[in-house]
C-alpha cells in the first residue's frame, strides 16, 4: 500500500527530500501521516482538498497578485499536507534564528548610532551609504531597551546534505505570520487527531508574547512627551498601520489586527501634534503609543522621508526621535535586507556576540570587493546575480541562463559598477510532498522553503514554533515567490511532550481596570465605512426584492391583464437604472419642425432581457454590481467582522456567470438567495454587534437607505391615481416591502389602500414602515448627540410630528397630493441629513451646504 501511495513521487538526485530518507523510506516524523493516508480511499483526500479550498474561500483569505486578473480577490493557495519538523531539528533552528535576530538588531543599532562597525572596517561604507534604505534622518534615534528590530523573519532553504541555510532576511515589515496562523486554523480542522498525536506546538502563545512585549514598551512611551498619562491598569493604545486594501498582504493586516485586538489604521487616521502621534476618533484625539507598521520605511513620513507619500504620517520621524511613540520595526530597518550584507555576518557575529554564526547564509559575494568580483566571474554559471540595493529595481539573473554576448554583457556590467551587484550560490531547494487530485491522485514533490518568525521581548528574542512553508509550482523551480503563483503549507513543529505553556512565561499582575462599554477608538474612516456598509447592504436587499417582484409579475401576468401597478414597477426599475429610460426620437430638419415623438415603450422581451442581465452582470446597474460594491465596502472593515459574517458576505459576493443570460428559473433562484443572504446580514447587525457607536452608524445607514427606498416606492404607488373605485392590485407593494404576511394575517382580505398605508407609513411596529425608520433615526441621532451635539435631528423631527398626527380616521389618506408631498419632503430631509452626517462625522469639513 505504501508503494502505491508513493508511486507518483519520484526521488530527485541531488535534492534533500523532507519526507523520505536516502533509501526511499519515510522519515520517522512522517510515518504517522503516511500511515493514515495509506488506508484511505482517494475520495477522502479529495474531500479534504475541497474542504480546504472552501474554507479559504469562505474565510476570504486572499493574497493580492498585482498582475493577476482576480486582483484583490485571488484566493490564498494552501496545500492540504503540512511540513513536519521534529523537535530536535527545530531546537537548532530556534537557537539560530534567535541568535541572528540579536545580531541584526545590534548591527541596526550601530549603523544608526555610533557606527563603530564602519570605522573598524567590518562593514564597507559603500554598502551602507549607497543603500536607499539608509535613512539619514533616523541617525541617532535611541530605542527602548536597545531594541530596534521588534519583529523579524528569515527565509530558509535546505541544502542537499540536509543543512538549513539562510537565503534572505526580512527586517522592514515582515509578512507571513498572519498567513501561518490562518493556515493552522484551516488545517487543524482537516487533521485534528493527527495534529494531537504528533504533539504539534501551538502558535497562539507567540502572538500573546508579541502583544505583551509591545504593551510593556508602549507604557514607557506614554510617560514621555507630556501627553495624557495612562490611568492605573489602562493599556497603551497600539495600532496596526496598513497601506490600505490594495496592498498585496492586506488580508493579513486585517487578520492580525482582529486577532491582536488592534485598531487597523491608515495614514489619514493618524496625525502628529506637539511631537506626539494621535488617532482621530469620534471621541476626539487619542494618543497612540505603539505603531505596528506594514508601510515601507520611506513612505512612513512625507515630511522627513519621502515627500510624495500619501501613506504615512507627517512628523512621525520626530515623534519617534523624541521617544513619544514606538514604531515597529524602527524606521530605516530595510537596510538589513540587502543580500550584500550576508557575506559579512560571520565576522560581525564574532565581533558583536563573541560566538560563531549558528546558521550560515547561502554563499554570497559582494562584487564591490575585487577578489569577490573575480570569483563571481569565474563561477558565474553556478550563481544568481542580484542588485545590491533596492533602488536599482532589477530582476535577478541566473548565470546558467546566459551564453555568448549576453554573458559577456553581464560581466562587463559587473566590472563597470561592481558595488551595485551581489552574487549568490544557487541552492537546489529541498522537496516536500503535496497532494494533487488528478490521474492518478497521489503525492507529488514540490520545491519547498520555510519562513520563520521571531519577536523581541524584554528578555530576548522568542521564535514562533512553526512558520510559513512556501512551495513552488514545480519540483524544478529555482525561486519561490507568492507573486508568481507559489503556494503554502502549514508547518508542524513537534514538541517533546504535550504542553499548553505560553512562550512568554511572565504574566502581568492582576490590575483593576476601568470597564469599557463603547468603542472609544472608532476612527472617522471606520465609522464612515460602517455607515456605507449598512447602506450598501440595504440596497442589495432593495434591488433584489424589486427585481424579484417585477420579474414575477412579468412572468405571471399576461399583458392584457396588467394594470397601473405595472407602470409603477417599471417606473421604479427605471428610477434605479435597471431599465433604460425611454428617449425621444430626434427632430428631423424642416422648416417647421414638429414636436419630437416619444419613443415606444420597451417590449416584454426587452424588459425581461434587461432585468435578467441586471441580476448577474456587474457591467450594468443591478444586483451583481451592488453586491460587488457591498463586498468592496466590507473589505475595508475586515478587522471588525466576525468570521461567520465574512463567510456570509463571501457567499453573497460569489457572482453568477456573466457570460450568458440566466434562465427565468436561474434568475429567480439567485434573487431568492440574495434576499436570504440579506436577512443573514440583517441578523448580524441585529444580534452580532454591540450597540456601540460603530453599530449606530451602521444602523443609521441602513435606516436612511430604507427610508429613502420606501418613500420612492410609496410615491410611485400613489401616483397611480388612487380613488375609491380603484381595482389595482396592491400585493406587489406589500411584497416589495416584505409586509405581505403581516397584512394577510391582520386583514385576511385583498389589499386596500387605507390599511396598506397604515401598515407601510404609520405602523411603528413594522420594521419596513416609514414611521419606524424615522423614529429609529431620531433615536440614534439623540444617542450620537449626547457626545457630539446636534446631529441634524431637526431635519426629521417636524416631519415625524406630521406622521404622528396622521390617523386612519383622518381624511388625509384621501389627500393623495398631500401624501405625495409628505413623502417627497421625507426623502429630501433624509438626503440632507445624510449629507450633514458625512460632513460632521466623516469629512470634518464644516457645515453642509444650505
Amino acid at each position: 500500500m505504501l508503494d502505491q501511495l508513493l508511486a507518483g513521487y519520484p526521488a530527485a538526485a541531488g535534492t534533500y527530500d523532507e519526507m523520505l530518507d536516502a533509501s526511499g523510506q519515510p522519515r520517522p516524523h512522517w510515518r504517522a501521516l503516511l500511515g493514515g493516508l495509506r488506508g484511505e480511499a482517494p475520495a477522502v483526500m479529495r474531500e479534504r482538498i475541497a474542504a480546504v479550498a472552501r474554507q479559504v474561500r469562505e474565510n476570504g483569505v486572499t493574497y493580492n497578485v498585482y498582475t493577476d486578473a482576480k486582483g484583490v480577490q485571488r484566493p490564498w493557495d494552501l496545500n492540504v499536507l503540512p511540513l513536519i519538523l521534529p523537535h530536535e531539528e527545530w531546537a537548532e533552528i530556534e537557537a539560530a534564528v534567535a541568535q541572528r535576530a540579536t545580531l541584526l538588531n545590534r548591527i541596526l543599532l550601530d549603523v544608526y548610532g555610533e557606527q563603530r562597525l564602519l570605522a573598524e572596517g567590518l562593514l564597507p561604507p559603500a554598502l551602507i551609504h549607497g543603500h536607499a534604505g539608509f535613512l539619514r534622518p533616523c541617525q541617532g534615534i535611541r530605542h527602548q531597551g536597545d531594541i530596534a528590530l521588534h519583529f523579524y523573519a528569515l527565509d530558509l532553504a535546505r541544502a542537499p546534505n540536509g543543512r538549513w541555510w539562510v537565503v534572505g532576511d526580512r527586517t522592514q515589515a515582515p509578512s507571513g505570520a498572519g498567513y501561518a496562523l490562518e493556515n493552522r486554523s484551516v488545517i487543524s480542522r482537516i487533521f485534528p487527531d493527527l495534529q494531537r498525536d504528533l504533539k504539534v506546538r501551538s502558535l497562539g502563545g507567540f502572538f500573546d508574547t508579541m502583544r505583551a512585549s509591545l504593551a510593556t514598551w508602549g507604557r514607557n512611551c506614554a510617560a514621555n512627551g507630556g501627553g495624557p498619562p495612562l490611568r492605573a491598569g489602562e493599556p497603551p493604545l497600539m495600532v496596526l498601520l496598513t497601506p490600505g486594501p490594495y496592498n498585496e498582504t492586506y488580508y493579513e493586516h486585517a487578520y492580525l489586527a482582529r486577532y491582536l485586538g488592534l485598531p487597523l489604521v491608515e495614514g489619514g487616521d493618524l496625525t502628529v501634534r506637539n511631537n506626539m502621534v494621535w488617532m482621530k476618533t469620534l471621541s476626539g484625539m487619542q494618543r497612540v503609543h505603539v505603531i505596528v507598521r506594514r508601510v515601507d520605511d520611506d513612505f512612513c513620513d512625507p515630511l522627513e522621508l519621502r515627500s510624495d507619500s500619501a501613506l504615512g504620517v507627517a512628523g512621525l520621524t520626530e515623534a519617534v526621535r523624541r521617544g513619544n511613540v514606538l514604531v515597529t520595526n524602527s524606521l530605516g530597518s530595510s537596510l538589513l535586507e540587502s543580500g550584500a550584507l550576508l557575506g559579512f555576518l560571520p565576522s560581525l557575529c564574532q565581533r558583536l556576540l563573541g560566538t560563531p554564526l549558528k546558521m550560515p547564509s547561502v554563499a554570497t559575494w559582494w562584487c564591490g570587493e575585487p577578489s569577490a568580483l573575480e570569483q563571481v566571474v569565474a563561477k558565474l554559471d553556478t550563481l544568481v546575480v542580484k542588485p545590491s540595493f533596492p533602488q536599482m529595481r532589477q530582476a535577478s539573473v541566473f548565470g546558467a541562463d546566459l551564453a555568448g554576448a549576453a554573458r559577456e554583457a553581464l560581466i562587463a556590467q559587473l566590472r563597470a559598477t561592481p558595488n551595485q551587484y551581489v552574487a549568490q550560490e544557487l541552492v537546489r531547494l529541498s522537496q516536500a510532498p503535496v497532494w494533487k487530485s488528478g490521474a492518478p491522485d497521489g503525492l507529488y514533490p514540490c520545491a519547498t522553503g520555510l519562513r520563520v518568525f521571531a519577536c523581541a521581548t524584554p528578555k530576548g528574542y522568542v521564535v514562533m514554533p512553526g512558520g510559513l512553508t512556501r512551495v513552488a509550482t514545480g519540483p524544478d523551480a529555482r525561486v519561490i515567490t507568492m507573486q508568481h503563483g507559489g503556494g503554502s503549507k502549514d508547518t508542524w513543529v513537534q514538541a517533546r511532550a504535550q504542553t499548553g505553556a505560553p512562550l512568554h512565561p511572565e504574566r502581568a499582575a492582576g490590575v483593576r481596570r476601568d470597564l469599557v462599554r463603547d468603542d472609544t477608538h472608532l476612527s472617522s474612516r471606520v465609522a464612515e465605512n460602517l455607515h456605507w456598509f449598512g447602506r450598501h447592504a440595504e440596497r442589495c436587499d432593495d434591488i433584489a426584492r424589486l427585481l424579484r417582484v417585477t420579474l414575477t409579475y412579468l412572468f405571471d401576468v399576461p399583458p392584457d391583464d396588467r394594470g397601473r401597478e405595472w407602470q409603477a414597477m417599471t417606473a421604479l426599475c427605471t428610477w434605479f437604472g435597471l431599465l433604460q429610460r425611454p428617449e425621444a426620437e430626434p427632430l428631423q430638419p424642416s422648416a417647421a419642425p414638429a414636436p419630437a415623438a416619444a419613443a415606444p415603450p420597451p417590449s416584454d422581451a426587452e424588459i425581461e432581457s434587461a432585468l435578467l442581465r441586471a441580476v448577474v452582470s456587474a457591467d450594468v446597474p443591478g444586483l451583481a454590481r451592488q453586491q460587488q460594491q457591498l463586498y468592496q465596502s466590507a473589505s475595508l472593515l475586515r478587522e471588525r467582522m466576525s468570521l461567520d459574517n465574512w463567510r456570509a458576505l463571501n457567499k453573497m459576493a460569489q457572482r453568477a456567470d456573466e457570460e450568458r443570460q440566466p434562465t427565468q428559473a436561474e434568475a429567480m433562484s439567485l434573487l431568492d438567495d440574495a434576499a436570504e443572504k440579506s436577512m443573514l446580514m440583517s441578523g448580524y447587525a441585529l444580534d452580532g454587534m454591540n450597540r456601540d457607536r460603530g453599530w449606530r452608524f451602521l444602523s443609521l445607514g441602513r435606516r436612511l437607505e430604507r427610508l429613502q427606498f420606501q418613500c420612492k416606492v410609496l410615491r410611485h404607488g400613489l401616483e397611480m391615481d388612487v380613488d375609491a373605485d380603484d381595482d389595482s392590485k396592491l400585493e406587489w407593494l406589500l411584497e416589495l416591502s416584505d409586509s405581505i404576511i403581516t397584512y394577510r394575517s391582520r386583514y385576511q382580505a385583498q389589499p386596500e389602500w387605507l390599511p396598506l398605508l397604515d401598515l407601510l407609513l404609520l405602523d411603528e411596529s413594522n420594521p419596513r414602515a416609514i414611521a419606524f425608520q424615522v423614529q429609529g433615526i431620531l433615536k440614534t441621532l439623540t444617542q450620537l448627540g449626547e457626545a457630539s451635539g446636534d446631529c441634524g435631528a431637526d431635519k426629521l423631527a417636524p416631519l415625524n410630528e406630521e406622521l404622528l398626527a396622521l390617523t386612519p380616521e383622518s381624511d388625509l389618506y384621501g389627500g393623495n397630493a398631500y401624501l405625495l408631498d409628505l413623502l417627497q419632503r421625507l426623502d429630501l430631509a433624509s438626503q440632507a441629513l445624510s449629507e450633514q452626517i458625512g460632513v460632521q462625522f466623516f469629512s470634518h469639513t464644516g457645515k453642509p451646504a444650505a
